[in-house]
C-alpha cells in the first residue's frame, strides 16, 4: 500500500463569516430544495473544522485504500440499470428507489454544487478536491441508511448525524437552525430538537462511510450495513411525524418554497 503525505498545509485558513451564513440560510429556509445555499453555508463557516478529520481519514489503511482508487462515485450511483440487478433488500436497490421516488440523481447534487464552485475548489490538491466530493456525493446514501427521509426535519436530522461525524460546523448550523424554524409550525408537542439532537446521538457512534468501499457496501443487505456501521432507527424522528400527521399537518410540507410554480419548472428542467 503506498502512502500518501497530506498535512494540515492542504487546507488554507479560511474566515467564519456568520453574516454571510445568515443570509444564505434564510434563502434555504424560503426553498429548502435550493442545495446550492447549503455549500455557501458550509463554506461560511466551516473554516478550518474539517482539517483533522481529513488527516485522520488520509492516514488510515481505510482512507489510503480509498485514495488509491480514487472512485468517482456519481456515474456509478446514478446506473441505475446495474445496481437493479443487486439482490432484494440490498442497500443498492433501496438507494435506487430512494432516488427514484425523490426525481435525484447524482450528478444532480454534482451540478448543483458547480453552481456554487466558480473555481474555489482550485486552489486545493486534488487529493483533498476528491476527499470533499466523496463526502458531497455519499449525502443521498446517508438518508437511505438513517432512515431519514427528505422532508424538512429529515435533512436536518441528516445534517446533524452527518456533523457528528465531520465535525463541519456549517452543517450543524444548518440542522439546528433548520429546527428552530421548524419549531414555528410545527404543533407545540412535537420534539423536533429532540429528533435532530437523535440524529446528532446516532452520529456520535457509527462509522463515518467514508471508509468503506461504496460499490461493495451497496450489494450488501441493508440491515446488516445498518448493523455493522452502528446506525440505529430513528425513533424519536418517527414521532415527530406521527405528531404532525396526528395534528393535520403533512411533514413534506414543511417549510415549502415560496414559488412553487417555480420550483416545478426548476424540476421540470432538471
Amino acid at each position: 500500500m503506498t502512502k500518501h503525505d497530506h498535512s494540515f498545509e492542504s487546507f488554507n485558513k479560511l474566515p467564519i463569516r456568520p453574516v454571510k451564513a445568515w443570509r444564505h440560510f434564510k434563502k434555504l429556509m424560503a426553498n429548502k430544495e435550493d442545495t446550492e445555499q447549503v455549500f455557501h453555508i458550509i463554506n461560511a463557516l466551516n473554516g478550518n473544522s474539517q482539517r483533522k478529520q481529513y488527516l485522520a481519514f488520509v492516514q488510515s489503511e481505510s482512507g489510503q485504500n480509498r485514495i488509491a482508487a480514487k472512485i468517482s462515485l456519481p456515474p456509478l450511483l446514478d446506473d441505475h440499470d446495474t445496481l437493479r440487478q443487486l439482490p432484494d433488500g440490498s442497500l443498492g436497490r433501496a438507494y435506487v428507489d430512494f432516488m427514484e421516488q425523490e426525481g435525484l440523481s447524482a450528478q444532480g447534487l454534482v451540478d448543483e454544487y458547480a453552481r456554487f464552485d466558480t473555481g474555489f475548489m482550485d486552489q486545493y490538491p486534488d487529493t483533498v478536491q476528491w476527499y470533499f466530493n466523496r463526502r458531497r456525493d455519499t449525502h443521498d446514501l446517508l438518508h437511505v441508511l438513517t432512515g431519514y427521509g427528505r422532508d424538512a426535519l429529515g435533512e436536518a436530522c441528516v445534517l446533524a448525524f452527518s456533523y457528528a461525524v465531520n465535525k463541519g460546523l456549517g452543517v450543524a448550523f444548518i440542522a439546528y437552525g433548520a429546527g428552530m424554524e421548524l419549531r414555528k409550525t410545527a404543533p407545540k408537542n412535537t420534539k423536533i430538537m429532540a429528533a435532530i439532537h437523535e440524529g446528532y446521538k446516532i452520529g456520535k457512534t457509527a462509522e463515518d462511510i467514508l471508509n468503506y468501499d461504496i460499490m461493495k457496501l451497496l450489494a450488501r443487505p441493508l440491515d446488516a450495513v445498518r448493523k455493522e456501521m452502528g446506525i440505529t432507527h430513528p425513533a424519536a424522528y418517527d414521532r415527530a411525524h406521527d405528531i404532525m400527521r396526528a395534528n393535520g399537518l403533512d411533514p413534506y410540507e414543511m417549510i415549502r418554497p415560496k414559488d412553487k410554480a417555480a420550483q416545478t419548472l426548476k424540476k421540470a428542467a432538471a
